[in-house]
Order: structure tokens, then C-alpha cells, then sequence
């Protein structure tokens, strides 16, 4: 890899999806270029290179056995990609490095933008990403990034590294119906909002998605999911992506009332009367970012400055991911 050659590749919010998708729901995502990444070289390899060194060498030693791993996925033909890996392993030993401002267990697609950066430096046989992707070779680079981040999680989906090698909106309608969207901006009047509030602490998605799935083991609360939970968040998107805000914040503030009951255990404790005020006082609709248990709680207003106002006083910051700019 080239000094000057890198691409950027961007983190991802679930807007709309998590845990439902387990059940072949809908969801939505989008790129999150405020936490962004980039394959890079400490200062091995470049003595006026100027990061954290620490950091950058425990990324190169990461890379080192993920690369181990993805060799054995080739040799194994489990993986239908080849790799340039002579060139890889002399960029491991010049001190190749993951740059990235993602948070690792904040749900924002951290090893999602590594495995994507990865596969379009190196990959020799890679399917070009962009929005003109066709439906079959989103469908096969899903196949391919879920092989490749299960290194990280075990078993992995493929989603978050397709939306930050894509880069545009996906639109999840089923597990083989995949495409990206436009989502309309300023179709309501006001001062409306996309947000994120941090909890301060991160969080392992494995244990949180066990724990759902024993859940779900039970006949009442598997009917909640199934009869409630997944055809308010299909609404909730349908609803987005058509630009109908009225009856979108509607169903919105009942998917998020029933998290607020149902999901709990993934809300972090602290969080939980933030979350009903906000529904109760007609604020604010906050919902999981991916699968709770900490990192960033997600969240709709109508009132950009009043969410901002609540939260102030509470001595806590809004992270603003889209702001209405119509008046």
C-alpha cells in the first residue's frame, strides 16, 4: 500500500432494525462519517508520522492475526476472495495500522470499517462499491463480510462493513433483498433531529444477543416481537423513507415505548427514566443503536433545541447525526 493511497471508510447507525433483524425484519443503516477510518503506517515506516503508537502497534498486531485467520479461510475455500497477501504481510512488517476515530463497542461498525478497508486494499478479485453496486454483488459482498468479521464477533451479518464499503443507506428488506436509498431530507417543517447521546461505557454484543434469544424462548414475549415489535419498526422505515414524518414519529414513539418495556436488560440502568421523560413529555423518542448494554443511545426529536436543553441540564452531550434545516 501506497502512503498517500488510503481510502477512508466510515462508521455505521442502525437506525432502525436491531435484534429484529435477527428474525429477517427490516432495517436501515446509514454511514456515520463523523467516526471515520483508514489503513495507515506508524512511524516504522514513517518517522514524521505523528499518533498514537500504542495504539498504532496493538492495531498491527490485530491485523497480523486476522490476517492468520483470513489465509485460513482461503485455504480452507471458505471464503470465495483472493488476497494479495505478500503485499499485506510486507505492509504488516513496514507497521501497517488500522487510523480510526470509531469506538470500539459504542455499536458504530468499528471492525466493520477495518474489514471493509481491508478487503479494498488487498482484495485482488474485489466487487467495486459505490451506490451502482448491483443487487447480486451486494448480496455476495454481504456473504464475504460475514465471513471476515465473524474473526471479530464470532458470527457476524456482513452489515456494518457493506455500509461502510458501500457508503450509501441501506435498505435491509429481507437477508437476500438488499438495497441502497435515498432517505428525503426536510419533509417537515422545524426543528427536527437524529442524535446520539453517549453512555460512557462500551459493551459486547454476544452475551446481549444470547440473552434475547432466551428471551424469545418465551411464547409471550416471542409474540411481542413478532406481532409488535418487528411490524412497528417495518412502519417506522416504511414511513422514513417515503418522507411521511407525521405518522413516522407516531409509530416511532411506540417502538420506543416498547424497548423502554421489553429491552431493558440493553438499556443501561442510568438511562431509563431519561428514556420514558422523553416519551412522556412529547421531548424526545430514544432507541437502541445496534445492541445496547452501553455505547451510544439513539434518538428522534421534533425540537433539536429542546432535546439539547434537556440533556444540558443534565450535563450530558447531543451528537447530532442529521438536522432538519428547513425552516
Amino acid at each position: 500500500m501506497k502512503k498517500n493511497s488510503s481510502e477512508i471508510f466510515y462508521g455505521k447507525i442502525i437506525l432502525f432494525g436491531e435484534y429484529g433483524i435477527i428474525f429477517d425484519s427490516m432495517a436501515l443503516t446509514i454511514p456515520f462519517t463523523h467516526f471515520h477510518g483508514e489503513l495507515s503506517f506508524d512511524n516504522t515506516y514513517n518517522r514524521y508520522k505523528y499518533t498514537d503508537y500504542d495504539f498504532a502497534r496493538n492495531s498491527n498486531a490485530q491485523l497480523e492475526s486476522f490476517t492468520t485467520y483470513l489465509r485460513k479461510l482461503v485455504q480452507e475455500k471458505k471464503i470465495d476472495v483472493q488476497f494479495d497477501f505478500d503485499r499485506l504481510i510486507k505492509d504488516l512488517d513496514n507497521g501497517l495500522y488500522f487510523e480510526s476515530s470509531i469506538p470500539q463497542g459504542f455499536g458504530l461498525g468499528s471492525s466493520g470499517a477495518l474489514v471493509a478497508a481491508l478487503y479494498s486494499q488487498y482484495a485482488s478479485n474485489k466487487i467495486a462499491g459505490g451506490r451502482s453496486v448491483t443487487k447480486e454483488e451486494t448480496l455476495s459482498l454481504k456473504e464475504i463480510f460475514s465471513v471476515m468479521e465473524s474473526f471479530f464477533h464470532g458470527k457476524s451479518s456482513g452489515i456494518d462493513p457493506l455500509n461502510s464499503y458501500i457508503q450509501f443507506p441501506l435498505h435491509i428488506k429481507s437477508r437476500k433483498d438488499i438495497d441502497t436509498v435515498g432517505i428525503p431530507r426536510n419533509k417537515i417543517n422545524g426543528n427536527s433531529a437524529i442524535f446520539l447521546i453517549n453512555s460512557g461505557k462500551p459493551s459486547k454484543t454476544g452475551p446481549l444477543v444470547n440473552l434475547f434469544l432466551e428471551k424469545c424462548n418465551d411464547a409471550a414475549y416471542s409474540d411481542v416481537i413478532t406481532n409488535q415489535y418487528i411490524p412497528l419498526n417495518n412502519s417506522c422505515i416504511d414511513h422514513l423513507i417515503k418522507g411521511e414524518m407525521e405518522p413516522f414519529f407516531s409509530n416511532l414513539a411506540e417502538l420506543s415505548a416498547l424497548q423502554h418495556e421489553y429491552f431493558q436488560p440493553m438499556i443501561p440502568a442510568s438511562y431509563l427514566p431519561i428514556w420514558k421523560e422523553g416519551l412522556d413529555k412529547d421531548i424526545f423518542s430514544l432507541k437502541l443503536c445496534g445492541s445496547g448494554g452501553g455505547g451510544y443511545l439513539l434518538g428522534f426529536t421534533k425540537d433539536l433545541s429542546k432535546t439539547q436543553d434537556y440533556f444540558h441540564k443534565k450535563e450530558m452531550e447531543v451528537v447530532t447525526v442529521y438536522k432538519n434545516n428547513r425552516d
